[in-house]
């Protein structure tokens, strides 16, 4: 089987920055959970989606190099963009149906927006060993799927250098460190070496956590972030309840096949 497939760099507008994504157009429906995992693992990005045309939706799946996933953000939008840009879909909105139930993304100029469910953070003791990890102490600590962990200044987050091999084993997906921006509102880098991914370049799905966390605090519904990795990445973030809007750009890098 040939199966299209396509390498999306996301909350970016330039090639080599964002988040890169593979996607994975298959024609005849679901593989084998097996054979889409060695696919993850052969592309050894931080997910691949894999997207099966289901009527008026599209049934999206999201595997990391190791396992499959419950929610990602930009893997959510590469797809999308695919759709949109190199397919041709003559809509401005398209469903997909997740694990986390219907997500969409709507098209609106030259950014697409993510529309997520909200997953608030609550207070929780922080880990000893997860401080020394990080190095650093934060000024509060948080949870939902992930750990938040709150620092005074953005230059606390860029200069962070973790020990990866004591972020390892810990009960949740990964943690996320956080503090107010310089010239935007909050910035955040996302580190996941239990899932295979080491620190994620920029994280979708942690502003599901971080967007009701930060417009709470800040006492506003719009707001504007960076995530702080190598590649960096922009998000035009808004609070709905128990919504989320992230809105960003995409490119596409590669276009291709893959054999299996």
């Amino acid at each position: 089987m040939r199966i299209p497939y396509y390498q999306i760099d996301v909350f970016t507008k330039h090639l080599f920055k964002g988040n890169p994504a593979g996607v994975c157009l298959l024609p005849s429906g679901w593989l084998p959970d097996e054979v889409m995992q060695n696919i993850a693992f052969e592309n050894n990005q931080s997910e691949t989606a894999f997207v099966v045309e289901q009527g008026d939706v599209y049934g999206l799946r999201w595997f990391t190099p190791s396992l499959e996933m419950d929610l990602c953000g930009h893997a959510t939008v590469a797809p999308a963009h695919v759709l949109f840009t190199e397919i041709g879909l003559g809509v401005d909105r398209i469903v997909f149906e997740t694990r986390s139930g219907q997500v969409s993304v709507v098209r609106e100029t030259e950014r697409l927006v993510l529309d997520f469910p909200s997953r608030p953070p609550a207070a929780c003791e922080s880990p000893a060993e997860l401080e020394r990890a990080l190095g650093k102490t934060p000024v509060e600590v948080l949870r939902s799927r992930d750990y938040l962990m709150v620092f005074q200044n953005e230059d606390d987050v860029r200069n962070m250098h973790p020990d990866f091999g004591l972020l390892w084993k810990w009960d949740c997906l990964g943690v996320i460190v956080t503090a107010p921006g310089e010239k935007v509102d909050f910035v955040s880098r996302f580190f996941a070496p239990d899932v295979g991914v080491n620190e994620d370049p920029v994280t979708g799905s942690a502003h599901s956590t971080l967007i009701p966390y930060w417009s709470k605090r800040l006492k506003k519904k719009d707001l504007h972030a960076l995530q702080l990795s190598a590649r960096g990445g922009e998000l035009f973030c808004r609070d709905d309840g128990d919504r989320v809007k992230i809105k960003g750009q995409a490119v596409t890098y590669l276009r291709g096949e893959i054999d299996v």
